[in-house]
């Protein structure tokens, strides 16, 4: 029970916004996705993201926090046998060159890449 009189806990963030980058979000977005469409339990979600988390070249202040989310979610696709470990790297490949081949301020979409068939 709080006291009426009490003072809320101050609660400081460094960065207030839950994402600094969109694709930290689309990350998130595509776990939960994944989740309730019962692709995984969120045990196992979390197993996967603790591990990565407490890998010691992990960052020690959380900087690479969506990185290791990222890693967890590469982890269980392999493991379910939803991606091969070289359709993920394919795909990363794919997304770094339509981010080079992208102008600045435009929006990144893999139809940039100019080694993507069909574009």
């Amino acid at each position: 029970m709080t006291r009426p009189d009490a003072d809320p806990l101050p609660i400081e963030l460094a960065d207030p916004r839950p994402f600094t980058e969109p694709w930290q979000a689309q990350a998130f977005a595509m776990v939960v996705d994944l989740y309730e469409k019962g692709v995984f339990s969120w045990t196992d979600w979390a197993a996967s993201l603790s591990r990565h988390l407490k890998r010691p070249d992990s960052a020690a202040d959380g900087s690479d926090y969506y990185e290791c989310w990222v890693r967890a979610l590469e982890d269980l696709l392999k493991e379910r046998a939803i991606a091969a470990e070289t359709e993920i790297g394919d795909l990363q490949k794919s997304w770094q060159r339509a981010a080079e081949a992208t102008p600045h301020g435009k929006p990144i979409v893999l139809q940039n890449d100019p080694q993507r068939s069909g574009s």
